[in-house]
Protein backbone atom coordinates (compact mmCIF):
# COMPACT_ATOMS: atom_id res chain seq x y z
CA UNK A 1 0.00 0.00 0.00
CA UNK A 2 2.62 2.58 1.04
CA UNK A 3 5.00 1.67 -1.80
CA UNK A 4 2.33 2.53 -4.39
CA UNK A 5 1.66 5.89 -2.72
CA UNK A 6 5.37 6.65 -2.43
CA UNK A 7 5.93 5.82 -6.11
CA UNK A 8 3.42 8.54 -7.04
CA UNK A 9 4.47 11.04 -4.35
CA UNK A 10 6.40 14.17 -5.33
CA UNK A 11 9.03 15.81 -3.12
CA UNK A 12 6.74 18.68 -2.08
CA UNK A 13 4.21 16.22 -0.68
CA UNK A 14 7.00 14.33 1.11
CA UNK A 15 8.25 17.55 2.73
CA UNK A 16 4.74 18.51 3.87
CA UNK A 17 4.20 15.06 5.37
CA UNK A 18 7.61 15.16 7.06
CA UNK A 19 6.86 18.56 8.59
CA UNK A 20 3.43 17.35 9.72
CA UNK A 21 4.93 14.26 11.36
CA UNK A 22 7.58 16.39 13.11
CA UNK A 23 5.31 19.19 14.33
CA UNK A 24 1.98 17.40 14.71
CA UNK A 25 0.27 20.05 12.58
CA UNK A 26 -0.76 20.50 8.96
CA UNK A 27 0.62 23.55 7.12
CA UNK A 28 -2.58 25.49 7.94
CA UNK A 29 -2.03 24.90 11.69
CA UNK A 30 -4.68 22.22 12.18
CA UNK A 31 -3.53 19.54 14.63
CA UNK A 32 -3.10 15.98 13.36
CA UNK A 33 -4.88 13.09 15.01
CA UNK A 34 -2.69 10.29 16.37
CA UNK A 35 -3.74 8.14 13.41
CA UNK A 36 -2.81 10.88 10.90
CA UNK A 37 0.55 11.44 12.58
CA UNK A 38 1.29 7.71 12.51
CA UNK A 39 0.34 7.47 8.83
CA UNK A 40 2.49 10.52 7.99
CA UNK A 41 5.44 8.99 9.79
CA UNK A 42 5.04 5.68 7.96
CA UNK A 43 4.83 7.44 4.59
CA UNK A 44 7.90 9.54 5.37
CA UNK A 45 9.86 6.44 6.35
CA UNK A 46 8.71 4.61 3.21
CA UNK A 47 9.67 7.59 1.01
CA UNK A 48 13.13 7.82 2.59
CA UNK A 49 13.63 4.10 2.16
CA UNK A 50 12.48 3.88 -1.45
CA UNK A 51 13.19 7.25 -3.07
CA UNK A 52 15.66 9.40 -1.17
CA UNK A 53 19.29 9.18 -2.25
CA UNK A 54 20.88 11.76 0.05
CA UNK A 55 21.31 10.41 3.55
CA UNK A 56 20.84 12.43 6.70
CA UNK A 57 22.26 11.84 10.20
CA UNK A 58 19.50 9.37 10.99
CA UNK A 59 16.89 8.04 8.59
CA UNK A 60 15.36 4.94 7.09
CA UNK A 61 17.64 3.59 4.37
CA UNK A 62 17.08 1.17 1.50
CA UNK A 63 15.50 -2.06 2.68
CA UNK A 64 13.88 -0.33 5.66
CA UNK A 65 17.04 -0.32 7.79
CA UNK A 66 17.86 2.55 10.16
CA UNK A 67 20.86 4.53 8.86
CA UNK A 68 22.76 6.47 11.49
CA UNK A 69 26.00 8.22 10.61
CA UNK A 70 28.83 8.70 13.07
CA UNK A 71 30.16 12.13 13.95
CA UNK A 72 33.27 11.41 11.85
CA UNK A 73 31.18 10.54 8.78
CA UNK A 74 29.09 13.70 9.15
CA UNK A 75 32.17 15.91 9.51
CA UNK A 76 33.74 14.32 6.44
CA UNK A 77 30.55 14.94 4.48
CA UNK A 78 30.23 18.59 5.57
CA UNK A 79 33.94 19.31 5.05
CA UNK A 80 34.14 17.28 1.86
CA UNK A 81 35.55 18.13 -1.51
CA UNK A 82 33.01 20.94 -1.99
CA UNK A 83 34.87 23.17 0.43
CA UNK A 84 37.23 25.61 -1.25
CA UNK A 85 40.12 27.39 0.35
CA UNK A 86 39.54 31.14 0.27
CA UNK A 87 42.90 32.55 1.36
CA UNK A 88 46.03 31.45 3.14
CA UNK A 89 48.56 33.86 4.65
CA UNK A 90 51.65 33.79 6.91
CA UNK A 91 51.70 36.01 9.95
Amino acid sequence: MFSEMVAKMDEVTYLRLRDAAETGKWPDGTALTEEQRGNCLQLVMAYQSLRQEEHQHMEIGPGGELVQKSKRELKAEFNGSNEQEIMRTKL
